[in-house]
């Protein structure tokens, strides 16, 4: 395994250091708010991907396709 890897991932006890950092900085009301939304952002950005995927093959299949003989 790389050392820079194991170096790069934080332990337990760094996450708690986070998460009360996090706690103390927002608020215990503006997190709830705050996965709300990055939950919303998430769910369109894959709608918005599923879209996309659609048109694009949706377009493939209107394209004629040329006999090649």
């Amino acid at each position: 395994m790389s050392t820079l890897f194991l170096i790069g991932m934080p332990g337990m006890g760094e996450w708690v250091v986070i998460g009360l950092f996090v706690l103390i900085f927002f608020g215990a009301k503006k997190i709830p708010e705050f996965a709300k939304g990055l939950g919303k952002g998430i769910r369109e950005f894959k709608d918005a991907v599923k879209d996309v995927k659609k048109e694009v093959n949706d377009a493939g299949k209107e394209v004629p396709k040329i006999d090649q003989e």
